[in-house]
C-alpha cells in the first residue's frame, strides 16, 4: 500500500467541516436506550437491575471473582502480598506519585 493510498483511504474517515459524528445508533441510540435495553434483558431472561456497579467491587475483587486469581498476591512465592508503593502516571507527566506518602516519607 503506497503512501498516498493510505492517505486517501484515511480521510475517508474524517468528516466534513460542521458535520457531528453519531456515537450510537440502533437499540443504544440515546432516545430509546432505556427502554431496549429494559426490553432485551426482559428477553435474555436477566435481572432487569443489570449487574452491580464497578463502584460496588474493587478491581482486585472483581478479578478474585471472575478468574479465581488474587492479583495482590506475590506470583513469585504465592505466600506475600503485594503493596503498592508509586502509582505510575502517563507520560505527559515527569513525575511519580507516592500511593502512600505518608507511610514512606514519615520523618518521625
Amino acid at each position: 500500500l503506497d503512501a498516498e493510498e493510505f492517505i486517501r483511504r484515511f480521510l475517508l474517515h474524517v468528516l466534513p467541516k460542521g458535520f457531528r459524528k453519531i456515537r450510537y445508533f440502533g437499540f443504544l441510540s440515546p432516545r430509546y436506550k432505556t427502554q431496549n435495553i429494559k426490553t432485551i434483558r426482559e428477553l435474555m431472561n436477566a435481572d432487569p437491575e443489570g449487574y452491580a456497579s464497578p463502584k460496588d467491587e474493587s478491581i482486585q475483587e472483581m478479578m478474585l471473582r471472575l478468574t479465581g486469581t488474587d492479583i495482590k498476591r506475590c506470583s513469585k512465592c504465592k505466600k506475600g502480598r503485594m503493596v503498592q508503593l508509586y502509582e505510575l502516571l502517563p507520560k505527559h507527566f515527569d513525575y511519580i506519585v507516592p500511593a502512600k506518602a505518608k507511610e514512606i516519607c514519615n520523618t518521625s
